[in-house]
């Protein structure tokens, strides 16, 4: 029997904070499962900002692939894309939305990325502690450029954000980050990234399931300019 499922017997789940004897909360543990079920989000910073690839897995010829988008603009410096419960995601997304909003209202200024990043890695957190609740079975990857600076930060169920040069959630993270680690290299250039990483996500599909139909593609440049790419666009890269 699986210490898992021992657990789960023992009534050690019943509980968003209630520690399991191995130390684990296993309603953080099923959210993060929740998270590896959820189709693949990219992104890479590069010498000329930051991109996002968001796998929209879609299946059916009848979606209007135009309304079905993985990458979200928080502000005109930051965006946003996630894998997991995408309704859990949508929820934490529109309160960034607002503080952000908020901010450029209260500070006459924009928000700094980090503040944003810790804004929704506290609502994270309480939601794997709070009685009644449970936790948000989403990865948020946050992009921003600050005072020239490129910047990207994942944040998880549990409340935890960490800083990364590129980075993957999702269905296919293992494969994808590991393809990274060999594969990127700092200071490349925003289409030889676009390039990267459509190529390692044509590496991680099989060859009936990759399409460019299947990809909503953002960028953010160090202007403050951003960009989604129409499929043909994606052809001539």
């Amino acid at each position: 029997m699986s210490s898992i499922k021992q657990h789960q017997e023992m009534g050690y789940d019943r509980s968003a904070g209630m520690f399991s004897p191995d130390g684990l909360l296993l309603q953080v543990e099923y959210a993060e499962k929740a998270v590896k079920l959820g189709a693949s989000t990219l992104a890479i910073t590069t010498k000329e900002g930051v991109l996002f690839i968001g796998d929209r897995k879609i299946a059916s010829k009848l979606l209007v692939k135009e309304s079905f988008k993985k990458v979200f603009e928080i502000d005109t410096h930051i965006l946003i894309a996630g894998s997991g419960v995408m309704s859990d995601g949508r929820r934490l997304i529109e309160q960034a939305q607002m503080n952000a909003q908020e901010n450029n209202v209260k500070m006459q200024e924009p928000i700094d990325v980090l503040s944003l990043v810790k804004d929704i890695a506290n609502i994270q957190q309480y939601y794997s502690q709070a009685g009644g609740l449970r936790p948000f079975g989403v990865k948020l990857l946050v992009g921003g450029i600050e005072g020239g600076e490129i910047k990207l930060y994942e944040t998880a169920p549990s409340g935890i954000y960490l800083r990364f040069l590129a980075r993957c959630v999702g269905n296919l993270s293992d494969k994808i980050n590991e393809s990274l680690e060999i594969e990127y290299q700092e200071n490349i250039a925003m289409k030889d990234g676009i390039k990267l990483g459509l190529k390692i996500f044509k590496d991680a599909l099989s060859v009936e399931e990759y399409n460019l139909e299947r990809f909503d593609v953002v960028t953010l440049d160090l202007k403050g300019v951003i960009k989604r790419y129409s499929i043909d666009e994606l052809k001539k890269l």
